[in-house]
């Protein structure tokens, strides 16, 4: 495996805009942390973890691969992971490289659509996972604490629709301005 970083096009749909610390190591307070999650007291977050998994992945190993199933949320406790999409062309654009206290694969807990793209462990990793069907059971169990989740997932959906919405007319702007100079 190349050693070298691969270069990543910042991108604001794949920016990390709800970084955790990762100076917490109790997977209770990263989870209070994190957007569909921050909502919740304690006792919820408690029963949250009752039903998380940790996954362990070695450098090189695809967490999951673009055009999978969408089945849930994945916390990083330790390591790193690369996001890529695959083109038609069959190159691949790197979009985000998250370290510890990141997530990523959100919208697998609100739609059943395919992976965007491919999430590989970097380095040694160690995930705590959300699964979409025990959430589910979670929500159904508990609906006014689903509400509350799905507000947080929202948040994020909406925070980076807006910059994303930003870098659009950023973009717009300077491509004006280069024909017009």
């Amino acid at each position: 495996m190349n050693e070298e970083q691969p270069r990543v096009i910042h991108s604001s749909f794949w920016a990390n805009l709800f970084k955790s610390p990762t100076d917490k190591s109790d997977l209770e307070n990263v989870l209070k942390m994190i957007p569909p999650f921050a909502e919740l007291n304690k006792r919820d977050i408690s029963m949250l973890t009752s039903f998380i998994h940790i996954r362990q992945y070695v450098p090189g190993e695809y967490i999951f691969h673009q055009g999978d199933p969408g089945i849930g949320l994945y916390v990083i406790r330790e390591g790193e992971v690369l996001i890529q999409r695959a083109l038609q062309s069959g190159e691949t654009i790197p979009l985000a490289i998250f370290k510890k206290g990141d997530f990523f694969g959100e919208l697998a807990l609100v739609d059943n659509e395919e992976r965007s793209a491919s999430a590989i462990a970097q380095t040694d990793c160690r995930l705590a996972v959300v699964f979409k069907p025990d959430l589910d059971d979670f929500i159904e169990k508990y609906p006014k604490k689903g509400i509350k989740i799905l507000q947080g997932i929202s948040h994020i959906i909406v925070t980076r629709l807006r910059q994303l919405n930003e870098d659009h007319i950023a973009l717009q702007s300077k491509l004006l301005n280069a024909r017009e100079d």
